[in-house]
Formats: C-alpha cells, structure tokens, sequence
C-alpha cells in the first residue's frame, strides 16, 4: 500500500516505516510543520518517499494516518478525496479530563487509534471506532554500561512545559544523584531550576549519539507527570537501564516489577535513584529485567504485526 502520513513524530514514525509499505511523506520547501519531509536525524528506509503538497492528488494513496486536527482539511484539499482514514493519537489528553472530547470523534469513517490503553480510557471519542496499538521500538541494542554514577533524564523543553514534565522534581532528584539531562531546549537548565551545574548537566544530542549516552549512566529517571508513554523510557528499557520512573498514566503498565522503580513517593524514588548508583550490580541485575519486558511487550515485530492487521481491515 501507500500511505499517507506527515511527519510529526520523528521517533514513533521511525518504528512505522519499517514496515513493508510506501510511506509518502509531504515536503514544503521550508520543511515547516506541514511538510517537513524525510527525517535527517532518524534512520528511514527508502521506502518512505516524499511528495510536494501540490502533487499528492496524483500520489495513489490507498490509506491515510491522521496525527492532528487539521490534517483532515489538508487530505482535502490535496486529495480531493477521502481515502480509509486512521488517526493516530499520541497523547493523553487535555482540558476537562476525563470529558475531553477527542477530535477523531468527529470525522465519518475514521478509526482511531490510540498508543497506550490509558489514552483509550479517558480520551471522549463518542461512537468513533477506536483501537490500541501499543508502541514499538527499533532496538537498539543492549548498550547499557552503568560506568558514570549519574542519572540520565530525557526531556524536551523542560522548562516550557515545568509539570508536565516534571521539571520542578529535577532539583529533589538531583540530591539522590546528578544528573544528566538530555533534550532539545535544556541549555541552562540547572541555572533556571536552580541546582549547582555539577548536579544537573545538559545535553543536546542528535539521535544517533542520545542512546550510547544514556547507555553510560547508572539509571533512566523519567519524572513526567502527565504524558502518554514516553518513547524515552521505553529506549532506555530496551538499552537495559533500570528505571525510576513516577506511577502515573500508563508507566505502571510499561515497567513491571523487576524492571525498576515506579511510585508516586518522591521519597521513594529518591532511595531508588540513590541504591542504582551506589551499585551498580542491582542496576545491572534490574537494568536486564527491564530490556527482557521492553523487548516482550514493546518490540517492533508485534507492533508492525498490530499496524498491518489494522490496515488491511480498514482498506478493505
């Protein structure tokens, strides 16, 4: 088949276009929000092409992945058409949780997909079919080796976005270890949160460097408060890092016991950070036992096993 989808989610997409269809990718000479094109920070395949806007009525797309509101106009006006729709929702919702109408709800024909079971439960998406296809992740490797007794934390915009992602926990946290954090729009950030700048480094790393990196620290510290499941600890699972994680959306679902740390207690996941660093043969022990249930349940071949099936149900 060939499908549509529009790069917004360079992570997610990576895992999608491994599978065994033509992947058209819309492209604007700006590369802006509409039409970004290819990624050049993530490993695609040829597979996914890219197409200007203004040729994609003569694209023979045969399915479209919707990831946001107004894409649905764009199919539109490029199409002029509307062939079998699914849209993709990333994230938990927003607002009157747990009343938030979901877009999709709206769209004749669709199907709506969610990425974790939580989504599902409080997203309003009325009579709209829905569905869970749990993520997937390009493996990649087990790279953890522990040798800096730090802790890695991934974030983008930390400071921007404060609670949701738990930017305002990183100062506690930085008393049970230091830490290392790394993401887009983190320069400066233990002087804006105000920790010693031994205590809270920043990273900005194009994708190709961020795992091996993370691999080095003795633990994954994932303190967001609300988000749908965040690709990063689901990474730092499969690179065999034991994880400290807070109990919120779907994370009591990802991490199991024996995989690391899950609780809502900072003092709790303060103890957990401090006993990962102080021994580094309990982070390695946990650190297996978390890539073992990331590889079981958010492997690539089940999720492209999940997507094909939805996608030949809904061309059918």
């Amino acid at each position: 088949m060939r499908i549509l989808i529009w790069h917004v989610h360079g992570s997610w997409t990576t895992a999608f276009v491994q599978g065994p269809h033509t992947y058209v990718v819309p492209v604007t000479p700006d590369r802006g929000p509409d039409g970004l094109g290819r990624a050049r920070t993530f490993d695609w395949p040829d597979s996914v092409v890219e197409v200007p806007p203004e040729r994609l009525r003569d694209a023979d797309i045969d399915a479209v992945v919707l990831q946001r509101p107004h894409e649905l106009a764009l199919v539109d006006r490029r199409l002029g058409r509307r062939p079998p729709l699914v849209y993709l929702e990333h994230n938990a919702p927003h607002g009157d949780v747990p009343d938030t109408r979901h877009p999709a709800a709206d769209i004749p024909g669709a199907t709506l997909v969610h990425v974790t079971h939580f989504n599902r439960l409080m997203w309003d998406a009325g009579n709209t079919p829905t569905t869970v296809i749990e993520h997937g992740i390009v493996d990649p490797g087990h790279l953890w080796t522990g040798e800096l007794d730090r802790a890695a934390v991934v974030v983008n915009d930390p400071v921007r976005r404060g609670r949701t992602t738990g930017t305002d926990l990183l100062p506690e946290f930085s008393r049970a270890a230091p830490l290392d954090v790394f993401g887009m729009g983190t320069d400066g950030l233990a002087d804006r949160i105000g920790v010693p700048s031994d205590r809270c480094r920043s990273h900005e790393l194009v994708q190709s460097e961020l795992h091996a990196q993370m691999g080095r620290r003795r633990v994954y510290v994932h303190p967001v408060r609300w988000t749908s499941l965040g690709l990063s600890l689901l990474e730092a699972m499969h690179l065999g890092m034991p994880v400290v994680a807070l109990a919120t959306t779907e994370v009591t679902e990802a991490v199991p016991a024996g995989a690391g740390v899950v609780s809502n207690r900072v003092d709790v996941l303060k103890d957990a950070i401090r006993d990962f660093v102080a021994d580094p043969l309990h982070a390695r022990m946990v650190g297996e036992g978390a890539r073992a249930a990331a590889l079981a349940r958010y492997g690539l071949t089940r999720f492209l096993d999940d997507w094909e099936r939805l996608l030949k149900e809904v061309t059918r």
